[in-house]
């Protein structure tokens, strides 16, 4: 784990501390397999009433967690942009690799192979928070989807043909919505099944499984002005009430159980688990075929002549 100094500084106590409480928290979800962006740092922070919680609070930390990372004091890779990320091409120094690497990725569409009646997505309002989602929905294999706000009018004509083609081949579809606690927040849950009933033209169930009151009452997730300047905020303080909540405040592990419990009660599992246990076969026979990989090139390689 990197700590690199780039930059020599010289740190008051109070930053040290705030140093400090960053490297325990990120070492702690680092353990349980998270790396947290930084605002869900600041959150930890609000939790546990180390800062309050203010535009002006979040700006200073952030201040000292980048003058942290650059003095080598926090690990660069304990907090990451999920949202800015250079794409490239996967290459592989040998064949072997390769195959050893499918076999411990292959899987197939369990939700067909097992018959199951339902064919479920999850979508979640904020680009920063999809890497936890997919782990969650992996475990599954659930398509997800960066909703980055109010989807736009091609990716919600799209998803609305993709569930009217379930529907057609005698599936249910349904979307798993996950999103901030706020005037927007709550009605885009409203406009995505407004706008996937139009495009697949029928209703298609949509589960707003985060962020809830019930989860507000129970994990007491810090709150933060309803934006008054929304043209949705009336409805929303006549239903709610002055605060808003953001979902990037309930804690990683809560979002993660949060999905696979929802996306658990749609599968038939006697079917599901005949269907997985399949699966592991299969992997473990392309296991053999990497770890004696070297016979597989000889045998390629002495009737290599025969094609030609």
């Amino acid at each position: 784990m990197p700590r690199l100094c780039y930059v020599s500084k010289n740190f008051s106590d109070e930053h040290w501390e705030v140093i400090e409480r960053t490297n325990m928290i990120c070492q702690t979800y680092r353990a349980q397999g998270f790396n947290l962006t930084l605002r869900q740092v600041y959150y930890q922070f609000v939790s546990r009433g180390w800062i309050p919680n203010s535009d002006r609070s979040y700006k200073r930390l952030g201040g000292i967690v980048n003058d942290g990372r650059l003095a080598g004091q926090i690990d660069w890779d304990f907090i990451q942009d999920r949202t800015r990320n250079v794409r490239s091409l996967t290459t592989w120094d040998e064949p072997q690799n390769i195959v050893d690497a499918v076999a411990r990725q292959f899987r197939r569409e369990l939700w067909s192979r097992s018959g199951q009646q339902w064919r479920p997505e999850v979508w979640v309002e904020k680009d920063a928070l999809i890497d936890i989602v997919t782990q969650a929905a992996n475990t599954y294999g659930v398509p997800c989807f960066s909703c980055r706000g109010y989807v736009s009018q091609s990716e919600m004509w799209a998803a609305g043909r993709r569930m009217k083609e379930h529907s057609a081949e005698g599936f249910q579809p349904v979307v798993i919505h996950l999103g901030d606690h706020d005037p927007s927040g709550i009605d885009m849950t409203r406009d995505i099944e407004d706008r996937l009933e139009m495009f697949a033209e029928e209703a298609v169930e949509v589960r707003r499984i985060a962020l809830n009151m019930d989860q507000i009452l129970q994990y007491e997730p810090p709150p933060n002005p309803a934006k008054l300047s929304d043209a949705r905020a009336a409805g929303y303080l006549e239903r709610f009430g002055d605060e808003s909540w953001e979902l990037d405040a309930l804690e990683p592990s809560v979002l993660v159980e949060l999905i696979r419990d929802e996306i658990g009660t749609l599968i038939e599992w006697d079917s599901w688990q005949e269907a997985a246990e399949a699966d592991d076969l299969d992997r473990e026979r392309l296991a053999k075929i990497a770890k004696r990989w070297p016979e597989v090139e000889a045998l390629v390689d002495s009737e290599g002549g025969e094609d030609e």
